[in-house]
């Protein structure tokens, strides 16, 4: 079998940040890397839950919202990755990725979704640790602009 885009990217040498994963006609898939790959510090499960259930809700809530596609985290614990139409460009992604980290980080009061109705694990959230990540996202994509989407060799 061919082996998959993502399994090509050398995560020796990835750091945290946001990136173009790869292009599908007009769909765009970002890399938005939380944590260093291999690094032994991984998304906490209850965290990831609770960051897809804001990251999510205000994506999808944006003024861009109809070019939303997904907004999900990756298996490995050390990002999430963002699915959107092309007719958003790449400093508008970059700028709705950086508004739902505020969001996140600024986040007070019940957390969308989490009603037993809503959610196939409504228990497992983890607040604190979902806006200590979003913290730390503003922190590194603060002066992230295009130039830096593309992945370092």
């Amino acid at each position: 079998m061919k082996k998959i885009a993502s399994f090509t990217v050398n995560h020796d040498t990835l750091e945290k940040g946001m990136y173009i994963s790869r292009i599908d006609g007009d769909v765009v898939t970002y890399d938005i890397r939380m944590k260093k790959p291999n690094g032994g510090d991984y998304l906490n499960m209850s965290a990831a839950h609770t960051l897809e259930h804001l990251f999510a809700t205000y994506a999808r809530n944006s003024a861009l919202s109809d070019d939303v596609i997904y907004v999900g985290p990756m298996g490995c614990r050390t990002g999430f990755y963002f699915l959107v139409r092309d007719r958003i460009s790449h400093a508008q992604a970059i700028e709705l990725v950086k508004k739902s980290m505020a969001f996140i980080r600024d986040f007070e009061g019940e957390i969308p979704g989490n009603k037993k109705e809503e959610c196939g694990n409504y228990l497992d959230h983890d607040l604190v640790g979902a806006k200590a990540v979003g913290a730390d996202m503003c922190e590194v994509l603060k002066n992230w602009s295009e130039n830096d989407l593309k992945y370092k060799e």
